[in-house]
């Protein structure tokens, strides 16, 4: 499998029209900036979407599952047969993301790339089986070249479906257990700062549980010292899902489809896809602010301002899903307001 596609150009914001939706908001019939974000929100869809009338009606949510073998190390509250359950919740429509997807008449895939009690063929779930799981990277690399250029892939694929369906949104989730410490290693080693800064709860450890994640961290971050670039430090520290997810936010871009990005796995595997394509974070919007350890640091590193701050931690892309309606409702003021001169309001 060929990684060429990883350095096709990115579509460009469309300047003009991100400068004409800017004037319009001027000229709407309430003070300029009163609507804060919702206007930049607005701006920025009517930019990347390249029309003066931004939206977000068709919604496209891919979950990608998979497994992690740092979980031999005791590092999640939750056993590894979660995520294989999870995927059959998701399929069913238990789960929060399928919840929230049926709200918002979102379109939810759910993609298997591997995990430790495979629950087979289910329907509604798309198989893109890798491996039963990551390796444990405190060992050795979490996945190999060629797993890593599959999973990839597999994300680019569901960005490339997701244009193919007409979305104007594209939302990335995840499940896997030991994610939040696969996701915390590979931020360490993006940033180049100390695991304790970025290792949280995750499913709910305690302080000790914390404790014994950031020494397996350290552990992991001194075993791939010489990974030095993005690429690298994904294969050595990441997921299955967090490939998937950076493989989609690139092709997302590549695309011209707008990416709305989670807690902090999802922002992670953002980051990550920044690195490797810079043209990518034109595309991203941030739906939240994670209650987990770190996230506001990787928000700080790429300059995000989230639009909602719940003490969501869930992951699954319900945060994101959880932001789509202000999405919606920015738009819908973007393009229904009246100006002052079509409503015969004063200006001074």
């Amino acid at each position: 499998m060929s990684l060429d596609w990883l350095s096709t150009p990115c579509v460009q914001p469309d300047v003009a029209m991100r400068d004409a939706a800017a004037a319009r908001q001027q000229q709407l019939t309430k003070p300029p900036g009163s609507l804060g974000m919702l206007e930049a929100l607005a701006i920025q869809l009517a930019s990347l979407q390249h029309t003066s009338s931004p939206a977000v009606d068709r919604v496209w949510i891919s979950v990608f599952a998979g497994d992690h073998g740092v979980a031999d190390e005791g590092v999640s509250a939750f056993p590894q047969v979660v995520t294989g359950e999870m995927v059959r919740n998701f399929a069913s429509g238990g789960a929060a993301i399928s919840v929230l997807a049926r709200s918002l008449g979102a379109n939810l895939e759910v993609v298997n790339l591997g995990t430790v009690n495979d629950p087979g063929e289910i329907p509604g779930v798309r198989r893109a089986i890798i491996a039963p799981s990551t390796a444990n990277f405190c060992l050795g690399p979490a996945m190999t070249m060629a797993q890593l250029e599959v999973a990839l892939a597999v994300g680019a694929e569901s960005a490339q479906a997701a244009k193919a369906a007409g979305a104007q949104l594209f939302i990335g989730g995840e499940m896997g257990i030991a994610n939040t410490t696969s996701a915390a290693a590979l931020a360490s080693a993006l940033l180049c700062e100390p695991p304790s800064s970025l290792a949280g709860a995750g499913t709910g450890l305690d302080a000790s549980g914390i404790m014994h994640k950031v020494t397996v961290l350290e552990r992991a971050l001194a075993q791939h010292a010489a990974a030095t670039t993005a690429f690298e430090q994904l294969r050595c520290l990441g997921g299955f899902e967090i490939a998937a997810l950076a493989g989609a936010c690139i092709a997302a871009a590549q695309s011209g489809i707008p990416v709305l990005v989670d807690g902090f796995i999802a922002t992670t595997a953002a980051l990550t896809a920044v690195r490797m394509h810079p043209d990518v974070r034109h595309w991203l919007l941030f739906a939240h602010r994670s209650k987990e350890h770190g996230h506001a640091r990787l928000l700080r590193a790429l300059d995000a301002e989230p639009v909602l701050d719940l003490g969501l931690r869930l992951g699954e892309a319900s945060g994101a899903a959880t932001a789509v309606p202000v999405l919606r409702l920015a738009c819908a003021l973007h393009n229904g307001m009246a100006t002052f001169e079509q409503a015969g309001v004063s200006t001074a």
